[in-house]
């Protein structure tokens, strides 16, 4: 998707527009990583990953909570989420996720996995965002305060600049992506990723 129809799309909604190319990486403000686990685990697993991508979705229904069960509640595993934004609706939905700080950040994740072809779904932006809204009332959240971080255009800027640093810097081309030290693990099966991660760990 090209810089003006992504700009197209983030403007439909009257939601905050980010900066692109050399603009977005001056961004003065820091958008921290979104980690759950142990952080004195052996090993720090990145995952790359889009909130409208629906095989993060099928990642995150079918590996995800063995892998949480069995490594990173466990203490073997630090694991780093990073968004990555193809579409304006994926940054609208990390813009929500993260309007609710980091205690709630990782259960709207699961809520905007798990009800991904639901939210996704509209006329146009603003029907989007309403779906978003819905989620976010879930969580907890209220209105004033979503619609706020929405309107953050400086916080749009920062996470797109975040996004394109990082998966540049780690060589992400698509999402799902799982890296260890900098290697690509298996993400198709929790069998497989597991075990890659045990000869990681030995």
């Amino acid at each position: 998707m090209d810089r003006r129809t992504f700009t197209a799309l983030l403007g439909a909604a009257s939601i905050a527009t980010p900066a692109f190319a050399e603009d977005a990486v001056k961004a003065p403000i820091v958008v921290p990583d979104m980690i759950m686990g142990s952080e004195d685990a052996p090993i720090t697993m990145y995952e790359y990953a889009s909130f409208t991508c629906p095989h993060c979705a099928t990642f995150h229904k079918n590996v995800f909570p063995s892998l949480r069960k069995n490594y990173i509640d466990t203490g073997k595993v630090k694991f780093v989420y990073r968004e990555i934004f193809f579409d304006g609706p994926g940054l609208w939905a990390a813009m929500i996720a993260r309007c609710g700080g980091e205690m709630r950040y990782f259960g709207i994740t699961k809520m905007l996995y798990e009800r991904q072809r639901e939210w996704t779904q509209g006329a146009g932006g603003a029907e989007i965002a309403q779906n978003l809204y819905k989620l976010g009332r879930i969580a907890g959240l209220e209105d004033e305060t979503m619609e706020a971080c929405l309107q953050d255009a400086d916080m749009a800027t920062a996470m797109v600049a975040k996004f394109k640093i990082d998966s540049e810097a780690d060589g992400v081309t698509a999402t799902p992506t799982v890296l260890v030290n900098g290697t690509k693990l298996n993400t198709g099966s929790y069998t497989n990723l597991a075990a890659e991660l045990e000869a990681l760990i030995k």
